[in-house]
């Protein structure tokens, strides 16, 4: 199934393939029309440039490079396919059968191994939503007509379902939010609180007014003592043991 998904921190779409459409005329389409392609490949007569030399996958494969520090990636390699768009192919670990390679495809090249497997995942979360709507929203199932615009509709009534029991969800039982950035900016908090940040400020200025002089300490604690007296109350509040007092 083709889909389309953004990659979470890079300003990117690409096209998500299963290994039914990750035939070579097609992506060289996609490409034409401006979009990248992700995709997983079968071992078929599809043949690649690689080294000056005319090889299908299982060949590119003992000639790709392997891959260390990557859990589950084998080898990679950068290569050109028989039409002559260039790509990269990651070999991974097949989790169901550990003695078996699979390949994805990527006609993004700057991406690394582990983001091109990383975009790859996101095609599960897809799968999950097709099967949700088909099986318990009743898509297809619920009406029965010849009208596009009927189709569309109903299309969308189900999507627009989903939607909603998704965002439920999410504000009942699931505490992330989309991309990797809502756990990185918790981090960031957890370490950085502002008002920790501000308390440990003003006691390294104290500390720092010990050892100066009394015209430069007294300078220092005026206008310690203005900017203080300057914060808006919501600060303040935050901030009650908040002192300049040496």
């Amino acid at each position: 199934m083709i889909q389309r998904a953004l990659s979470a921190g890079v300003e990117a779409s690409y096209v998500l393939m299963d290994t039914w459409f990750t035939q070579q005329p097609l992506i060289q389409s996609i490409v034409e029309q401006g979009l990248d392609v992700i995709g997983m490949v079968k071992a078929t007569n599809q043949s690649y440039l690689a080294n000056r030399k005319r090889v299908d996958l299982k060949g590119l494969y003992r000639l790709a490079t392997p891959v260390t520090g990557n859990k589950g990636i084998l080898r990679s390699i950068r290569t050109t396919m028989s039409n002559g768009v260039t790509v990269k192919v990651v070999f991974v670990r097949n989790r169901n059968k550990k003695s078996e390679w699979l390949a994805i495809l990527s006609t993004d090249c700057t991406l690394s191994e582990r983001e091109i497997v990383r975009i790859y995942g996101m095609r599960w979360d897809i799968e999950v939503f097709f099967k949700t709507t088909k099986s318990l929203l009743k898509l297809q199932k619920e009406f029965q007509g010849r009208s596009y615009d009927l189709l569309i509709s109903h299309t969308t009534i189900v999507f627009s379902r989903f939607i909603l029991l998704s965002w439920q969800n999410r504000c009942s039982m699931d505490d992330r939010t989309l991309g990797g950035m809502f756990y990185e900016l918790c981090d960031e908090i957890n370490e950085l609180d502002w008002a920790v940040v501000l308390q440990q400020l003003i006691e390294l200025l104290e500390d720092a007014l010990q050892k100066t002089n009394k015209r430069i300490k007294k300078l220092i604690k005026s206008q310690i003592q203005q900017w203080v007296a300057g914060l808006p109350r919501y600060i303040m509040a935050y901030l009650p043991n908040l002192s300049c007092e040496s």
